[in-house]
């Protein structure tokens, strides 16, 4: 398959990247962020806003020039902020919309035009959406956007084969996250390498009898 990263240059997107590379896959990374460190020549497209539905119609079609199409997506480009209701900013609401599920949508568009039947779109929400705990309240509802998302344009592209579906992890063990949060119990965190290989999976033929899914990834503990 020929498949897009949004947000690969991340922790958990250079994790993805490994995994579906490692399974054969073409590998094309979009990113606001600079490129940096060993990407092993994979197609890469630094600089680019993924809230501006423009330039990410260019580069897709400059992607799917380069591979000669676009099979899957993986929409991992995001962000996260704590901020209570009562103190915090309605611009933090417009920011978590902008860069959780905007993007998620502007990408999904874009690639699904070049997508024949067969292709896949994996969407990154999270396990808060369902359990909101104070301060939460922006992010949570931007990804409780993602799932709605998921769902509705899982419908919208059956009649085409195309899937769609999300993964809503526990906080993920990535080295900003045990930065901000040293006293947290991390025993129901998720790895990068697992969260990959769920969201491979998803873009796989074993799951081709899966759309519309918002599936859990959690840790017992």
């Amino acid at each position: 398959m020929k498949i897009i990263v949004t947000g690969g240059l991340g922790a958990l997107g250079r994790a993805v990247v490994a995994e579906l590379a490692g399974r054969g896959h073409d590998i094309a990374v979009v990113d606001v962020a600079t490129p940096s460190g060993d990407l092993q020549g994979r197609l890469v497209l630094g600089g680019v806003d993924l809230g501006d539905e423009v330039a990410v119609k260019a580069a897709y079609d400059d992607i799917a020039g380069q591979l000669g199409g676009i099979d899957g997506l993986v929409n991992v480009a995001g962000g996260f902020l704590w901020e209570t209701v009562t103190d915090g900013s309605l611009d933090s609401w417009d920011r978590m919309y902008r860069m959780n599920l905007r993007t998620a949508v502007i990408s999904s568009r874009a690639a699904a035009a070049h997508m024949k039947a067969g292709g896949a779109i994996v969407n990154i929400g999270a396990a808060a959406a369902g359990n909101a705990a104070m301060g939460m309240a922006p992010y949570a509802a931007s990804k409780a956007g993602i799932k709605a998302f998921t769902e509705s344009f899982a419908d919208e592209l059956k009649s085409r084969s195309i899937r769609v579906n999300a993964v809503l992890p526990t906080i993920i063990d990535t080295p900003t996250n045990r930065a901000d949060m040293p006293d947290a119990d991390r025993s129901g965190w998720v790895t990068p390498a697992g969260a990959a290989r769920a969201i491979a999976f998803l873009l796989s033929d074993e799951a081709g009898t899966i759309t519309g899914a918002s599936i859990p990834l959690s840790l017992p503990g």
